[in-house]
Parts: C-alpha cells; sequence; structure tokens
C-alpha cells in the first residue's frame, strides 16, 4: 500500500496541491491525484494581497486526474490528502468522494487537510469532536460541522494533521509524511 490519494477539482490551489504531492514522490510514496473526472483540471493561485480583505485568485497550472471519485477503492490507498481552493466547495458534494472520506476516517489511516479542504471531512460528518486548521474563512465550516479550530500552522489530532494556507506546508505536511511511513513500516 504505497499508494497516496490527492484531491483535486476545478480551482483547486496549485500550491496545496503541488508541494505534498512532490514529498509524496521524494519519500518513494506513489501519488494518485483523483478528481469528480478522469481529466485534466485548472488550478489557481489563492493569496490575500496586502491591501485586501479578501482571497484573490490567479489561474495556476493544470493538474491531470489519474483516477474519477467514484473508481477509487479506498482499501488500495494508505493515505488522503484534502487540497484547498475552491474546489472543494462542490467536490464535497459528490457521494462518491464523501464515501472514500469516511473509509480513511473509519480505517484511521493517515490524512491531510489545508485551507478549504476541511469542507469535505466536514461535509462527510467526520470532523465532529476533531481539532484542525484551516484558513479562517472556513471555521464555521468546521465549527458548525461539530469541529474545533485551532489557529495554528500544524494541528495534530490522532491519524489527521492539517493547515491553515500553505503557508504552513513546511509544518505540517511533514508530520503528515511521517504518520504514512509509519504505516508503511507497520505493513512491510
Amino acid at each position: 500500500m504505497n499508494k497516496v490519494l490527492i484531491i483535486v477539482g476545478d480551482a483547486t490551489e496549485t500550491v496545496d496541491t503541488l508541494y505534498p504531492l512532490y514529498r509524496l514522490q521524494e519519500d518513494g510514496f506513489e501519488p494518485v491525484v483523483a478528481g469528480p473526472e478522469k481529466k485534466l483540471y485548472n488550478m489557481v493561485m489563492h493569496e490575500v494581497r496586502p491591501g485586501w480583505t479578501i482571497t484573490k485568485e490567479w489561474e495556476g497550472y493544470t493538474i491531470q486526474a489519474n483516477i474519477a471519485f467514484r473508481d477509487i477503492n479506498p482499501e488500495e490507498y494508505a493515505g488522503i490528502f484534502f487540497s484547498g481552493g475552491r474546489a472543494p466547495e462542490y467536490t464535497r458534494y459528490d457521494a462518491d468522494l464523501i464515501r472514500v472520506t469516511k473509509h480513511f476516517f473509519a480505517a484511521n489511516k493517515p490524512i491531510a487537510s489545508v485551507c478549504h479542504g476541511v469542507e469535505i471531512p466536514a461535509y462527510a460528518d467526520c470532523v465532529r469532536g476533531r481539532k484542525m486548521a484551516t484558513v479562517p474563512k472556513c471555521k464555521f465550516d468546521l465549527e458548525v460541522c461539530g469541529g474545533t479550530f485551532v489557529d495554528a500552522p500544524c494541528v495534530i489530532d490522532g491519524n489527521l494533521v492539517s493547515g491553515r494556507t500553505f503557508h504552513d506546508h513546511g509544518h505540517y505536511v511533514g508530520p503528515w509524511m511521517k504518520l504514512l511511513r509509519e504505516q508503511r513500516e507497520k505493513r512491510s
């Protein structure tokens, strides 16, 4: 079990997605990009610019989904990463993504989430009683679904590791990778 899911859709944040993808490759894992369909997705770059009070969005790179949500057998995967950006606003309503999400929480496999990624496990009713970091504008999504918002660059709650934005990648991706490596060592 060396494969790890990275959840995307149109308007997935570029840095949120590519940083963990390359980290997984560096550690010998096989990142598998999953989207609503097996197709090319447009990523974006998000930043709150000085003087702005809201996030500004620019076009980013594109990314090819290797698999559609409906075709995922979650038993084949060691972990999952919920990328940020605007994509989770619509992907969270995909019944197959919710099925997959619930599996990772129930099986206690390594899970990471950043920024708007929280919207997926929140909608799947998997954050109840859990502590998470997310971008402050998603605090409501987390709390209304029973989770606890923590404004920190890395929050670890059991198998769940989270950060607020791509600025936190250097803080939370490493602990998530550690969980993945520990799981891999137990299985070998």
